[in-house]
C-alpha cells in the first residue's frame, strides 16, 4: 500500500479539495497553509485515518509537526501501522 498516496486520498476528501490534492507532493505544506485545514478538520482528519488505516492515535501521539506537511502526515501513519 502506497501510504502517501492513500493520505493524499483522505485529504482530498476529508478536506474536499476537488482533487487538489494531486498535485501535492511529500514536502507541500499542510497545517497553515491550506486554508481548509483548520482545528476542526485536524479533528476529522484523524478520525478519518483511523477509520481508513484501522489506527488508534491517542492525543499524546500527535502535535502541530504531525501536519507541517504531506511527508510527515504520511509517516506518522507510516509509523502507526508498523507499531
Amino acid at each position: 500500500m502506497d501510504v502517501t498516496k492513500e493520505v493524499l486520498r483522505v485529504l482530498d476528501e476529508v478536506l474536499s479539495l476537488q482533487g487538489r490534492s494531486a498535485a501535492f507532493a511529500r514536502d507541500t505544506p499542510l497545517l497553515g497553509a491550506i486554508p481548509e485545514l483548520d482545528s476542526m478538520a485536524v479533528v476529522t482528519l484523524i478520525t478519518t485515518l483511523e477509520d481508513q488505516f484501522g489506527l488508534t492515535v491517542d492525543d499524546d501521539d500527535i502535535d502541530g509537526s504531525t501536519f507541517a506537511t504531506v511527508g510527515s502526515l504520511a509517516d506518522f501513519v507510516s509509523g502507526k501501522l508498523a507499531a
